[in-house]
């Protein structure tokens, strides 16, 4: 039986195969209109400007190649398989700014506790004490600060996806509280297991920020 870094391996390599015939299936300059990405023409080749966490990814076919513009780091497998799904599941609809909670989603009440603790957990350890430290992290990702609870921050995750974390002080009596909102609109751009997996990425970006001084 395979290892389980193995196992996973595979899935995201047969996920990432799926995303790529999907691409290849679809009006790719009314998806890029869609998910309010960028699309160019460069001789033979189409590239595909995706922002994504505050940085510009390039996709570029007909060979699906994804990059990080201006850079020769390698995009992780994970991120790659959201960019795409974002790409290709957009459908354009306009961000409403009425927000819900993860538990709102589409099977969000069966995914919770996952989602709770690889994103709200560590969150709160990491910042429930030092506020000004998630504001700080948060706009290095293109954050802009945002009037819920004691402190709120929304970063654009995609485009279209904003995420709004709002954390609540506490006191002698009650501990730091900190929650992920989301716009409602976030179905009609990622599945909600897709949105387990953003919003973790998004976490441990905003911690390995803060780490790194």
């Amino acid at each position: 039986m395979p290892a389980k870094d193995e196992r996973s391996s595979y899935n995201l390599e047969v996920a990432y195969a799926l995303a790529c015939e999907r691409l290849a299936s679809i009006d790719i300059e009314q998806q890029c209109r869609h998910s309010g990405s960028e699309y160019q023409r460069r001789g033979s080749q189409q590239v595909i400007t995706v922002r994504y966490l505050n940085q510009p990814y390039l996709i570029t076919l007909p060979e699906v190649e994804i990059s990080l513009g201006g850079s020769a780091e390698p995009v992780p497998m994970r991120d790659k398989i959201l960019i795409l799904h974002y790409l290709t599941q957009a459908k354009g609809t306009p961000v409403t700014g009425r927000l819900i909670t993860f538990r709102d989603l589409p099977g969000g009440n069966i995914y919770y506790p996952t989602f709770a603790k690889r994103t709200i957990r560590p969150l709160t350890d990491h910042f429930g004490q030092e506020p000004a430290l998630l504001l700080a992290n948060g706009e290095k990702l293109g954050g802009h600060r945002a009037d819920y609870g004691d402190t709120a921050i929304t970063i654009n995750a995609f485009s279209r996806v904003p995420i709004t974390l709002v954390l609540w002080h506490g006191d002698d009596e009650l501990p730091p509280q900190l929650n992920l909102l989301l716009d409602s609109s976030i179905p009609d751009y990622l599945e909600t297991e897709d949105v387990t997996v953003l919003c973790e990425t998004l976490t441990w970006r905003l911690i390995r920020s803060s780490r790194a001084g």
